[in-house]
């Protein structure tokens, strides 16, 4: 956050957080306070009843309690739903992204 994206903080786009209640919970936090301090948006994914989270972020997706070195693979399904959304609702084709070159079509 220090070194440079915190310059693109602004209402126009939002940031988007994996903060689950874990062992890292209070630097998300800590970030998360900081955008809000310069009025940007915060998505936050977290951990199912997280109700603090809810005060802090602006829209909140939740993913179930579990072990820690699990919850990266919970999070990537929200995550991958939300990506895949936008692309839609922006017109762009998820099977063909551009600059990708696939491994199968180059010679």
């Amino acid at each position: 956050m220090k070194h440079g994206s915190i310059a693109l903080i602004d209402k126009k786009f939002p940031s988007l957080f994996i903060a689950p209640k874990d062992s890292v919970y209070k630097k998300n936090v800590s970030n998360i306070e900081e955008i809000k301090s310069r009025e940007g948006d915060v998505i936050a994914v977290t951990t199912k009843g997280n109700k603090e989270m809810e005060k802090l972020a602006n829209d909140v997706i939740y993913i179930p309690k579990t072990l820690e070195m699990l919850t990266p693979i919970l999070a990537t399904v929200p995550l991958q739903l939300f990506a895949y959304y936008i692309a839609k609702l922006k017109g762009f084709d998820m099977d063909k992204p551009r600059n990708l070159a696939k491994s199968v079509t180059v010679e």
